[in-house]
């Protein structure tokens, strides 16, 4: 049978009324866990495991299984379109990887453009999942025999190469963002080393054994640093507020979107391709990629569309691309896709190479359902853009309670720590200081997730050269990757300095 005929075979099935119905639920409640500050796929999935579980207890097992991961997958892909929402609304990440969207989201809202940021983000989000879902059935295997042959010589110089970028979010100072960086990823390494066992920078506490929580430290700078800036600077005062005239995005809007969308499709899916990189990193890369080619760089911050239109666009692309290690090796690329594979196990579906053969109803049923809640979608959001833009036009004294409340909710939700809650507390405070100061926030928030990923890396790497170093340049891959990291450094180092001489022969 050809991939067309099996894909056919899986439209049959998702379009069985129950099927129908799993997704919808799945895409609603996805929706909503994007959009409560903290909770996220990884915890909504989790959470709903037994609830899919208990739901399709009379159906047989395969059908049970079909079932239930096209609900859990669509919560999964549709957290990351529920994410754009706080994020351009409130400067609240509802996910880790909507902390970029943060960044000009919420200058287009507070401009009066909040109904051209959210119609953007989720058409984007739909093309981008099309494309990413397009390329599961296209290159399934192929792709996976790339990113099968990245060992953790590969994956350290990539997220280096990660962190190299940051300095592209570094703002007026690449000093600063290397600042941050360091910051980033001094916090990182606070926790039980999970290769020697030994606890790092916990002074005996107990809550700090399992490390600090990427999320707490999010929500806490992005969120609370709001909060506290109109608090310290006494802003209580509602700004006036642009009218919301147009929920629609206009031409201009469209055309300047359409190729960081494109771009932000194809980057998001190959990065999600490989096991370990992710949506959050995706859509980092993706709005660095649009500052380093955009004619006006300095409009990045102010409300520049393509900078919600490209990662949003590449974290739903990552999610789809996630898959593809997930159904066709059985390697989870992310903590969303770990859980989704325990569920596979739990219906004694194996995922990997033999799925597509032993199970093919539940891989294609699965892929043709994710079609389905991709438009599903648009169709929710594109109506409700309206009513979510209508948010940001709250009064201060409702805004800032309700933004406290949910920021609280969602640490405790998936930590359940006063500890945490206290370093939300804390991350607020801080993220106040920094911002006044002009020290970007994003830098650090990258490094906190990418740290301990890096230093796992880099220790497999040496074990398997025997602690030599020339691993990492021993390896084509690898060393393509530090060549490109060392130079997104240099390149603008060098530039600035070159600018300040030719100042300098100018005036001479």
């Amino acid at each position: 049978m050809s991939t067309i005929q099996y894909l056919l075979d899986g439209f049959a099935i998702a379009f069985q009324w129950h099927n129908i119905l799993f997704a919808l639920l799945g895409v609603i409640i996805g929706t909503a866990v994007g959009v409560l500050p903290g909770i996220g796929p990884m915890s909504g999935v989790a959470l709903l495991i037994p609830v899919t579980a208990t739901l399709t207890s009379g159906l047989p097992i395969e059908m049970a299984a079909t079932s239930s991961i096209i609900l859990l997958a669509g919560v999964y892909y549709g957290a990351m379109y529920g994410g754009s929402t706080t994020s351009i609304l409130l400067n609240t990440p509802g996910e880790s990887s909507s902390v970029v969207t943060t960044l000009d989201g919420y200058q287009m809202a507070r401009q009066g453009r909040a109904g051209a940021a959210l119609s953007i983000a989720a058409i984007g989000s739909f093309i981008a999942g099309i494309i990413a879902l397009i390329g599961l059935v296209l290159l399934a295997r192929p792709l996976s025999k790339v990113a099968i042959n990245f060992g953790p010589a590969e994956y350290f110089s990539l997220m280096l190469l990660g962190l190299a970028a940051v300095s592209g979010l570094a703002g007026k100072s690449i000093t600063k963002a290397l600042i941050m960086t360091v910051l980033g990823l001094l916090l990182g390494t606070i926790g039980i080393d999970a290769v020697s066992g030994i606890a790092r920078f916990t002074y005996d506490q107990p809550v700090l054994f399992s490390g600090i929580e990427f999320l707490t430290v999010a929500v806490g700078l992005f969120a609370l640093g709001e909060v506290f800036k109109t608090i310290f600077e006494k802003d209580g005062a509602d700004e006036p507020i642009a009218k919301i005239d147009r929920i629609l995005p206009t031409k201009k809007d469209l055309k300047d979107s359409a190729a960081p969308i494109a771009r932000g499709s194809f980057l998001g899916f190959f990065l999600g391709v490989l096991p370990g990189a992710g949506a959050t990193l995706a859509s980092f890369f993706a709005y660095i990629t649009e500052k380093k080619i955009s004619k006006n760089p300095e409009s990045f911050g102010k409300g520049n569309i393509a900078g919600v239109a490209s990662p949003e666009s590449a974290n739903n692309a990552a999610s789809g691309g996630a898959m593809i290690p997930l159904l066709t090796l059985g390697i989870p690329g992310s903590g969303t896709t770990a859980i989704l594979m325990g569920a596979f196990i739990m219906y004694n579906i194996q995922p990997g190479p033999l799925l597509f053969e032993e199970h093919p109803d539940v891989a294609w049923g699965l892929i043709a359902s994710m079609f389905l809640g991709n438009l599903m979608l648009l169709i929710l959001n594109m109506p409700l853009v309206r009513v979510f833009a209508k948010i940001i036009q709250t009064p201060k004294r409702f805004l800032l309670p309700i933004i406290i409340a949910i920021s609280i909710f969602g640490v405790y939700a998936v930590q359940y720590t006063t500890f945490d809650l206290f370093l939300l507390l804390g991350c607020g405070i801080a993220g106040y200081f920094f911002a006044k100061n002009d020290f970007p926030v994003a830098p650090l928030v990258l490094a906190l997730v990418l740290g301990p990923m890096i230093e796992n890396n880099m220790r497999r790497a040496l074990t398997i050269s025997n602690g030599e170093f020339s691993i990492f340049i021993a390896k084509p891959l690898s060393l393509i990757f530090l060549v490109i990291a060392v130079l997104w450094i240099l390149i603008p180092i060098l530039m600035k300095l070159r600018g300040k001489n030719v100042i300098i022969n100018e005036e001479g």
